[in-house]
């Protein structure tokens, strides 16, 4: 059973918070027939630590005035890896060596990919145009 359009209308309002933050290849996937905890990961990069921490503050914001408050943040202070757990997703900003290195897109292969309109989609690195 895919996530809720609940979940995923979440979806769409963090990854197109972190467009609006210039944010690159934004994907969010369907974690919710793996995972008991959440229903959808949206993964973002940011191209240094300031990025990074202005990507994560303004889907906090983001997702405050949409009801769903952050419930649980790691990562912030170093901002390499800013994890923001919001109940029915997960926001993983990251630091663009860290999304090469750990390539959680790999180690979540076979989960389905959750739809972003254009806006939600931000900056799309040419190497995957």
């Amino acid at each position: 059973m895919p996530a809720p359009q609940e979940s995923r209308d979440l979806a769409v309002i963090a990854a197109t918070a972190a467009a609006s933050k210039q944010a690159s290849t934004l994907v969010a996937l369907d974690v919710s027939e793996r995972l008991a905890l959440t229903d959808v990961f949206v993964i973002a990069t940011g191209s240094n630590e300031r990025q990074v921490q202005a990507i994560v503050d303004e889907v906090q914001l983001k997702m405050k005035e949409a009801g769903a408050p952050v419930q649980r943040m790691e990562g912030y202070q170093n901002a390499r890896w800013v994890l923001a757990d919001f109940g029915a997703i997960v926001v993983h900003v990251q630091h663009a060596e860290e999304r090469d290195f750990y390539a959680l897109e790999r180690l979540w292969h076979d989960c389905p990919i959750v739809p972003l309109p254009d806006e939600a989609r931000g900056i799309v690195e040419e190497n995957e145009a």
